[in-house]
């Protein structure tokens, strides 16, 4: 009887320390984690200054800005339903440019502007995330339009 009591010990306590050790994972993975957003879901749903998300849409036309110090840039970011001013320091893909796509990582300062660590901008002109897929953004209006 001595035995089954002690292997049953065991094995609780094992259980508990994978739960455990679980619940510490899901923790640091959730700190981690960076949550792709629209500019629209930023304006509707709000994202507190400083966590960690992508951002992603078209760069606006005429919205690219250098300043003085020749590594910063400013630049807004649409869906075509709303806008965020944005700023990368550091040397974007030869890819980005006004009117095409980008998802940047990084987070919001308490201004309300994007801080962008990283551009991705390796794609093509065809490429459109997954939440704007049936959409045209018309580049004299700023818009997004829906094709379907």
């Amino acid at each position: 009887m001595k035995a089954k009591h002690q292997r049953l010990i065991l094995a609780l306590v094992a259980l508990f320390a994978l739960v455990g050790a679980g619940l510490l994972a899901a923790s640091a993975l959730k700190d981690e984690a960076a949550y792709f957003y629209a500019p629209n879901d930023v304006k509707t749903k709000g994202v507190e200054a400083g966590r960690a998300i992508r951002l992603g849409g078209m760069v606006v036309d005429g919205s690219l800005k250098r300043e003085a110090d020749g590594v910063t840039i400013r630049f807004d970011v649409t869906d075509g339903k709303a806008t965020v001013p944005a700023k990368f320091s550091g040397i974007a893909p030869d890819l980005f440019k006004e009117g095409s796509g980008v998802v940047a990582e990084g987070s919001f300062d308490r201004s309300g502007t994007f801080v962008a660590n990283n551009l991705l901008a390796k794609h093509d002109e065809r490429y459109m995330p997954r939440e704007l897929e049936g959409m045209q953004y018309d580049a004299k209006t700023h818009e997004m339009k829906g094709t379907k």
